[in-house]
């Protein structure tokens, strides 16, 4: 955990994440990066000289709701880790999953059930009351997204570290920006995150698995890649990213 809570506090005094008095709703989708974040900012605010209260919202897309009727998740261990935190947990029910697959039939359904995603998780977090939203996006994960952007739309950029979402009066912050996924799946293992596997049938068979394997490979064999491409989005001061 010292590993992980040294590289979110980088970040979060980098970006002056965290005011006094916030109230942030993290966003829990049951994998590992969302419940180490959960984790790794509960124990941040034991010591962190402004005060905040936290929230773990989930989404639940439905996917039980769908013709294929997968069985629902089982929250109950995340319920009790959130208990263990002191941490309130709010689950915000939807139907996603079924518009998607059998209302419209999607044959690439990720671009739009992310949108949709993230339109219910907004107002889910604005529905408990916070303020801020938490996300479990890393470091490898902006290296990818850069990529991603630059393969598929021709543009240099990635998430920003910090958003400002001006229409639903939600800033949305990103403190594991500075923390290596290779760190949190270690912190995972350690401490048996009860992670709930995805129900998506489109889960690992998307263009950012295969972007995340070349990515991966390619730092084996020149070392530093990530470090390099996550460097060119600060020093280019792109998308809020500075040194």
């Amino acid at each position: 955990m010292q590993k992980l809570l040294s590289r979110v506090r980088y970040a979060v005094q980098k970006y002056d994440m965290i005011k006094e008095g916030d109230h942030i709703a993290v966003g829990v989708s049951g994998g590992k990066d969302s419940l180490a974040l959960l984790c790794a900012l509960s124990e941040l605010r034991k010591f962190y000289p402004e005060h905040f209260k936290l929230t773990a919202v989930m989404v639940d897309m439905g996917f039980h709701l769908t013709e294929a009727a997968p069985p629902a998740p089982d929250t109950s261990e995340i319920e009790e880790l959130c208990r263990r935190l002191g941490v309130p947990f709010y689950v915000h029910h939807s139907e996603i999953a079924r518009v998607i697959f059998d209302v419209r039939k999607e044959k690439n359904p990720c671009s739009l059930c992310a949108r949709m995603r993230r339109g219910v998780l907004h107002d889910a977090v604005k529905e408990c009351g916070a303020g801020k939203l938490a996300l479990g996006h890393h470091f490898d994960d902006a290296a990818e997204t850069l990529m991603l952007n630059l393969f598929f739309e021709g543009r240099f950029g990635s998430f920003s570290p910090v958003t400002h979402l001006t229409v639903k009066d939600l800033v949305m912050i990103r403190p594991f920006i500075h923390a290596h996924e290779k760190d949190i799946k270690a912190f995972a293992r350690k401490a048996a995150l009860p992670i709930v596997e995805s129900p998506c049938p489109a889960d690992g068979n998307t263009e950012r698995a295969v972007m995340k394997e070349y990515l991966a490979t390619f730092d084996r064999r020149h070392r530093g890649l990530y470090e390099r491409l996550v460097g060119a989005l600060e020093r280019g001061g792109v998308d809020g990213w500075h040194e």
